[in-house]
């Protein structure tokens, strides 16, 4: 379901452990990218928050993260998308100061190269915008993912990532920067058309990876909200879990 409707050595890893994950939207699922890609000349506002858990650890901020995403080319086949958002941690030094993040998106939808074939995405986010000192914001995570919709049981997804090896770090500030993706999502017809759930995977000890959990509602044709629960790999880099609202609106 597109979410039309989700820091070079110790020194950086200590500082993302208190900042905490920023996660500039492609169209995704919960958290990770989805093969999904914003139809041409349409346009997509998120507005997200990530509320934690608990204040006690070494990561505690809240943040949001706002933007919009474009589509912009006019084939069946191959599709593309741009877009940015701005993230806000809640403080006022550190990757705050540098707070806008690019996306982009490549993919062809289910079906389009041959019978059954599965959709195909490729992209980058997490573009930031800062390249020296102790908050460089450049993650530049690239993927590549597979899905398939399997009748009754849902559309599955795989693929995997590669990032900045000296932004994307574990605790101990050695490069974690790259993992899998993995997720599966599905309307429950069977229930309403309006309701979607998911679960995704994102592998890795660094700010990003985390297991997480979503149901989305359509309160309109072109307005949905995910309600939505992160459990992030590495407490030291991801922080406590957090709870997610997003707010997904298109235009036209």
């Amino acid at each position: 379901m597109t979410k039309m409707i989700r820091t070079a050595g110790l020194a950086m890893a200590l500082f993302v452990a208190t900042t905490g994950a920023a996660l500039a939207t492609p169209s995704t699922q919960v958290w990770i990218p989805s093969t999904d890609v914003q139809a041409f000349g349409t346009a997509h506002l998120n507005f997200d928050t990530y509320i934690r858990t608990s204040k006690n650890g070494p990561v505690s901020n809240n943040y949001i993260v706002a933007g919009p995403t474009v589509g912009v080319l006019p084939f069946e086949k191959v599709q593309a998308e741009v877009g940015f958002d701005y993230i806000d941690g809640g403080t006022s030094s550190g990757t705050d100061q540098s707070p806008i993040y690019f996306h982009g998106k490549l993919g062809t939808p289910e079906g389009s190269l041959f019978n059954h074939s599965p959709a195909i995405a490729v992209g980058i986010y997490n573009m930031g915008t800062k390249t020296g000192g102790t908050a460089m914001t450049k993650q530049n995570i690239a993927y590549g993912l597979l899905a398939k919709t399997i009748p009754v049981v849902g559309r599955i997804s795989a693929g995997g990532y590669h990032g900045s090896s000296t932004v994307l770090l574990d605790e101990n500030g050695k490069s974690a920067n790259d993992g899998v993706m993995l997720s599966w999502d599905r309307t429950m017809s069977e229930i309403s058309d309006k309701l979607w759930v998911a679960v995704d995977y994102m592998s890795g000890k660094n700010a990003n990876g985390a297991l997480n959990f979503g149901v989305s509602w359509a309160f309109a044709k072109n307005v949905s909200v995910i309600f939505g629960y992160d459990i992030y790999n590495n407490a030291m880099t991801g922080g406590k879990n957090t709870f997610t609202t997003q707010v997904d609106i298109n235009f036209p």
